[in-house]
């Protein structure tokens, strides 16, 4: 089943839901600005977005993956945007380990995210190890499998 993406990712969510996750973001980062927060909150977004229609593994920055753990912890909201999306991604993190990590993983979900039509805010792609944007998320994705499982969209309970 093939999904019309917006032509923004923040065409997802509605203004409330994006200051609700972005809220998350802020909370979990004292004194991130405001604005950073909603720049991580879009990237986090294109990836899932990427990876609902991906042909291969991907896996979010360190930084991105901070506005998915946001998303993850917004539950309703989280699934809603599943049942748009027409799949539903799962978060599987693991420790942070620079021996088990590929430029290479990062590089393809850049290109992924690129070519579904959005733009890449490349100061939030770097690796675990730079930190040019500081973030509270401590976790990292394997680049073998990439982090998530795509379960099809759920069908319809048929009212009784």
């Amino acid at each position: 089943m093939s999904v019309a993406l917006p032509q923004t990712p923040r065409g997802l969510l509605s203004d409330a839901q994006f200051n609700s996750v972005r809220d998350t973001v802020l909370d979990n980062n004292p004194g991130m600005e405001p604005e950073l927060a909603s720049r991580i909150l879009v990237d986090a977004l294109a990836f899932l977005a990427a990876a609902t229609v991906r042909s291969v593994p991907l896996v979010p920055s360190r930084v991105v993956d901070e506005g998915w753990h946001a998303l993850i912890l917004h539950t309703v909201l989280y699934q809603e945007l599943a049942l748009r999306l027409g799949q539903f991604i799962h978060h599987i993190p693991e420790r942070p380990d620079p021996a088990n990590r590929s430029e290479s993983s990062l590089t393809r979900t850049i290109d992924a995210i690129s070519a579904a039509g959005y733009e890449v805010d490349m100061d939030l792609w770097r690796g675990p190890e730079d930190a040019l944007v500081s973030v509270a998320a401590s976790c990292q994705h394997s680049p073998d499998d990439g982090p998530i499982v795509i379960i099809p969209r759920p069908k319809p309970k048929i009212a009784e």
